[in-house]
């Protein structure tokens, strides 16, 4: 298999970090990210009007760049090396890949194109902090993650149609409506600011309990407000403080939402599991490339530091012991990328493989955890890396005016966000089938590398 890069690819990543390193040094990170919006609005255009990030993945029928997961990690991976804050991923890795696989022609003729462009942005919002759940990255996604009929998820209720309660046609919402959305969510990307929000929701009740994803346009100017977000009947949100501003998350709060079904007819809940299990993977590529762009951008700080800093009348970066832990981060760096790149690949099919990549060696291939497996690797380098490039910058990477820290907090709050790594695995061991039910106990299968028990009767 060849694994280079064709031209167009390498010319996307090239132009991307070019423009970058113009605009994001460490300084202007911390200036975007104080904003109300959480991030350059200015620079955001410019990238997607420009490069047209956000609809890197999204076919040209619906005003896309028409290329594929691959390209879309190659761009987070260069955004992840000056620690951009952007709706990216929740826009291109989140909520793009749903309104693409489950949308009706009509919602997608209204929302990719606009989203593409960079003139809407969106997320998806799912309750009680069960993102990587619902995405059966961690588990899987077939439970009452969204609530399960109880309190703590998002109910929806059905509005009968022509009654005072049902959504205006043309209202600015798309049409199909008759849905009223109730619940919390914490912990959503961008969902102070998202536009359009692509919320999970539990529908039917005990008897016929399903999970369903609805739209809600946040942006519609053509309501009347009625509560604290202009515009929005019953919808509240509120930027909440997080460890990595660079990363910014909101609470939602609906009560009695107007919301409409994505897709056509009542809804299919065996789809949308399909969907959020085929964007869990696009996702985990998207933030494992990410950390890896932001752990090599911290590693060659580290080294240029190092060769700088003088102790005992040498450069640090001469003695052994921190040459030999260096090369350790160096390994570890360059198998999470090559875990990136191939999630990234196989998570397209092989559409925008590497030359020579045949389709059987892709998608083709059952290879269950692939992104899970991605996203452990890379999220492992990156905290491994950001923890040697504080001790190795000594007091001055300590404090919070030196960049260190950016680096750092990205990969304590990556980990909360898609992770843990340790549920990563186990989650891919387990669709894999390592461990099977039972496996250990009496009369279940064996566990690998331990010996058979006697059981004396």
């Amino acid at each position: 298999m060849d694994a280079a890069f064709t031209e167009e690819q390498h010319e996307i990543r090239r132009t991307l970090r070019e423009l970058l390193l113009k605009r994001c040094g460490p300084d202007e990170v911390k200036a975007a990210v104080r904003t109300p919006p959480g991030y350059d609005t200015q620079l955001w255009q410019q990238l997607a009007g420009r490069l047209g990030l956000p609809g890197l993945a999204l076919p040209t029928a619906y005003g896309g760049v028409g290329c594929g997961p691959t390209e879309l990690a190659l761009a987070c991976e260069e955004t992840g090396r000056v620690v951009l804050p952007s709706p990216l991923v929740a826009t291109a890795a989140l909520a793009a890949p749903l309104l693409l696989a489950l949308g009706s022609e009509g919602q997608r003729t209204a929302l990719l194109p606009a989203l593409a462009a960079g003139e809407l942005t969106a997320t998806l919002a799912v309750p009680g902090g069960q993102l990587a759940t619902a995405l059966a990255l961690t588990g899987p996604n077939d439970g009452d993650w969204a609530g399960g009929g109880r309190a703590g998820g998002i109910q929806a209720r059905r509005v009968p149609e022509g009654s005072a309660a049902a959504p205006s046609r043309n209202g600015g919402r798309p049409a199909g409506g008759g849905w009223r959305l109730y619940g919390e969510a914490a912990q959503v990307l961008n969902g102070h600011t998202a536009d359009v929000l692509v919320v999970a929701a539990h529908t039917g009740g005990f008897a016929q309990s399903r999970t369903l994803l609805f739209l809600v346009r946040a942006a519609d100017a053509s309501v009347a407000p009625t509560s604290a977000e202009p515009g929005v009947p019953g919808l509240l949100r509120t930027r909440q403080t997080a460890l990595d501003e660079t990363r910014p998350q909101a609470r939602l709060e609906l009560r009695d939402v107007p919301a409409v079904l994505l897709g056509e007819g009542d809804g299919d809940a065996a789809a949308v599991v399909r969907a959020l299990a085929a964007t869990g993977v696009v996702a985990a590529a998207a933030l494992a490339a990410e950390a890896v762009g932001a752990a090599d951008t911290a590693l060659a700080r580290t080294v240029a530091h190092v060769q700088q800093r003088v102790q005992f009348g040498r450069p640090i970066g001469s003695f052994q012991a921190v040459q030999h832990r260096l090369a350790d981060l160096y390994v570890a760096l360059q198998s999470a990328r090559s875990a990136a790149y191939y999630a990234a690949w196989w998570a397209g099919g092989g559409r925008s493989a590497p030359e020579g990549a045949g389709a059987a060696e892709g998608a083709g291939a059952a290879e269950p955890g692939v992104g899970a497996l991605a996203l452990a690797q890379a999220l492992e380098a990156l905290r491994a890396v950001a923890a040697e490039v504080v001790q190795l910058h000594g007091g001055i990477g300590f404090t919070w005016e030196h960049e260190a820290h950016l680096y750092f907090k990205r990969a304590a709050c990556d980990e909360l966000l898609l992770g843990p790594v340790h549920r990563l695995r186990a989650r891919a061991a387990e669709e894999a089938g390592l461990f099977p039910v039972g496996a250990g106990e009496p009369g279940g299968a064996p566990v690998p590398g331990r010996a058979p028990e006697t059981v004396e009767v």
